[in-house]
């Protein structure tokens, strides 16, 4: 009776400490087609893309999905460096993207521009398959994480493509990381060709953020 009741004992210790050391979401405020934007971290390419595509303090980005609800199931259709354009389960995709202790950040597309949602979703997911853009030059058979975005809202305008900058801003200089970048992949810096970030989607007009992760 004595090794029962330390046995039960033991696993309510393991039980309370699993479920003390689980991050929980409030993901009841999520809707279909909501952005989750994951924000940046201040070294290595995060803190690259930020530096030269920060438009304000409360928009310091790096990578954004798309929520898709999907029966009981939440999904977030992204394309990421690991695994390329996917759909991945909502948990799987916040236990990646969170694990530096940063909250996701999630927008919502304005009332008036919703009715575009169904068809953005569905395009999204027919991208989904395609490798990742290692370059961030645009190409039709690779996508990053802005651009896939973008694409699967472009039917309904609601972001737009503009010319893309490598600048510090502290320099106005091409900014080192991206300078060795290119160099290394022997490709002139695409400065001035179109393209999209994720601070540049957040500073849209057409979307507002509602809440976090």
């Amino acid at each position: 009776m004595k090794r029962i009741l330390k046995s039960n004992f033991l696993y309510l210790i393991f039980a309370t400490f699993v479920l003390l050391s689980c991050k929980t979401y409030n993901t009841s405020i999520l809707e279909n087609g909501d952005l989750l934007f994951v924000p940046s971290v201040d070294s290595g390419l995060s803190g690259a893309i930020n530096n030269v595509t920060q438009t304000e303090k409360k928009t310091s980005y790096d990578h954004i999905g798309i929520l898709k609800k999907e029966e009981n199931h939440l999904y977030v259709l992204h394309a990421s460096p690991k695994g390329g354009s996917q759909k991945q389960k909502l948990h799987s995709f916040l236990k990646e993207q969170s694990k530096s202790g940063q909250k996701i950040d999630v927008y919502r597309l304005k009332s008036e521009f919703q009715s575009s949602i169904p068809n953005s979703v569905s395009k999204a997911e027919t991208l989904i398959g395609k490798p990742y853009n290692f370059n961030y030059i645009l190409d039709e058979n690779s996508y990053y994480c802005s651009d896939f975005v973008e694409r699967a809202f472009r039917e309904n305008q609601i972001f737009q493509l503009e010319p893309m900058t490598f600048i510090d801003p502290k320099t106005n200089q091409t900014n080192a990381f991206w300078e060795k970048f290119y160099q290394d992949k022997k490709l002139k810096v695409p400065e001035g060709e179109p393209g999209c970030n994720p601070n540049g989607l957040a500073n849209s007009n057409k979307i507002d953020k509602i809440g976090e992760l």
